[in-house]
């Protein structure tokens, strides 16, 4: 059986695969949220904050597409790690990435039926190593 906490996150991860990026109600009023590498690493806070780093983060690309391929994680009672595939095309290098097969990795923290902290890494391999995993 799933938890809640799964749940949530499958369901985020159907609407992104979607290219629905605009549903905030799964989260926490002042999540925290990270782009830890990429063309736009940052950290916000806040819904308001969420935005803006979204902004910031699409900003650099034409198309983007992200697919929860590779597995769901849960890491603890508060912390799920979803291995992305993720694809699109660079606006200002013209690169598409969707060709190299660029893995990500996202972190959720969930507490309470919100997501707490949204942590994305456009390369697994720094995620899985910021978490000690391999």
């Amino acid at each position: 059986m799933e938890s809640a906490e799964l749940e949530l996150v499958r369901s985020i991860f159907a609407a992104w695969e979607r290219g629905d990026f605009s549903d905030t109600g799964w989260a926490h009023p002042e999540i925290e949220f990270v782009i830890a590498d990429g063309p736009s690493p940052g950290s916000w806070r806040g819904l308001a904050g969420m935005a803006e780093g979204w902004r910031g983060f699409m900003s650099a690309w034409d198309q983007i597409h992200v697919e929860a391929v590779d597995e769901y994680r849960v890491l603890d009672d508060e912390r799920i790690l979803v291995l992305v595939h993720q694809g699109g095309r660079g606006k200002t290098s013209g690169l598409d990435v969707g060709r190299m097969r660029s893995k990500g990795a996202s972190l959720f923290h969930v507490r309470d039926g919100k997501v707490t902290r949204l942590v994305l890494y456009l390369d697994r391999e720094r995620g899985l190593g910021d978490l000690g995993l391999p």
